[in-house]
């Protein structure tokens, strides 16, 4: 919403995150308490007025503010990553910022304890102030991006969400069991760039898997990949694995590997060339007739590690 001042909306429609503070006097928490949820102290929920958060809130930004906190003579305050912003001028009242630090806000917050923000997804931790923008951003209940590479799908959510998303929204095929037996065909192959095939999601072992192909610029070479992401995290793709094959004439061609995690995005795994990646001129052999249309049958399994 419109806050009414230009020089507020201009500055708060270019929202900069800053990391939490570095410094030890202030918080010292395990590394493993803020990654792991179920390690942080289950306090009873700690309730903290709206006029303390509203404290806390940069009036330019609106985003929690860390140290160094500014402040103005007037005792207005302002986040570090705005300071330079708005030239040494206090958005409030307009007098010189200076490098006046507010340190009783500073230990205000240090005093704090919140619950994580994805508490609504199952995380019960109670965090320290200071250390809960770094648990957030590692979370194991924060929300998944949508796995679709077809559009810049902006939904997030937990995995049964999304597994209902892909389903209404995007009308993926849906197949339950490990074993799968796609045709992939292109009337006019040589037009490569960025084309797009129908994502498949795969329903086995209690999980879903994600099998995309497409075809991209290798540098200057046309070529197409195949690849598999697990809908979970990456601790427990690595209990999985799969197979790929594609052949014809004779020949085949085999790849093995592990899903990725859809927490890397479709565009991540494709830039590593984490997958079963064919040339287009073998893919045409592969195809058969003419060489003027592509016909590719892609074969594979996923199997659960021992």
């Amino acid at each position: 919403m419109a806050s009414g001042n230009p020089f507020f909306d201009d500055l708060r429609s270019k929202p900069e995150v800053i990391d939490p503070p570095q410094s030890e006097d202030l918080m010292d928490i395990s590394e493993s308490s803020v990654n792991d949820p179920t390690q942080a102290a289950l306090k009873p929920n700690v309730t903290v007025s709206s006029s303390v958060r509203e404290l806390l809130e940069c009036p330019v930004c609106l985003n929690a503010m860390y140290p160094p906190i500014h402040q103005c003579s007037n005792g207005h305050t302002l986040c570090s990553g705005c300071k330079p912003r708005v030239h040494n001028r206090c958005p409030t009242c307009r007098h010189e910022l200076g490098n006046i630090r507010c340190l009783a806000l500073e230990k205000v917050a240090a005093s704090l304890e919140l619950p994580c923000k994805y508490q609504s997804y199952g995380c019960m931790g109670i965090y320290p102030y200071y250390s809960k923008l770094k648990h957030e951003s590692q979370c194991v209940f924060r929300p998944y991006n949508c796995p679709y590479a077809g559009s810049e799908c902006t939904v997030m959510g937990d995995i049964p969400y999304l597994v209902a998303h892909l389903k209404d929204d995007h009308k993926v095929d849906m197949h339950n069991g490990s074993t799968f037996n796609h045709r992939y065909v292109k009337a006019n192959p040589h037009e490569v760039e960025n084309a797009t095939w129908m994502l498949t999601v795969f329903s086995c072992f209690g999980q879903y898997f994600c099998l995309h192909f497409e075809a991209f610029q290798l540098g200057m070479a046309p070529v197409y990949i195949a690849f598999l992401r697990f809908m979970g995290d990456d601790n427990e793709a690595k209990n999985y694995s799969y197979s790929l094959e594609v052949g014809g004439n004779g020949r085949k061609m085999i790849w093995q590997g592990v899903p990725r995690s859809i927490r890397d995005s479709h565009r991540k795994v494709r830039d590593s060339f984490d997958g079963l990646i064919i040339q287009r001129n073998m893919a045409l052999f592969f195809s058969g007739g003419d060489r003027k249309e592509l016909k590719l049958r892609v074969t594979g399994r996923i199997w659960k590690e021992q």
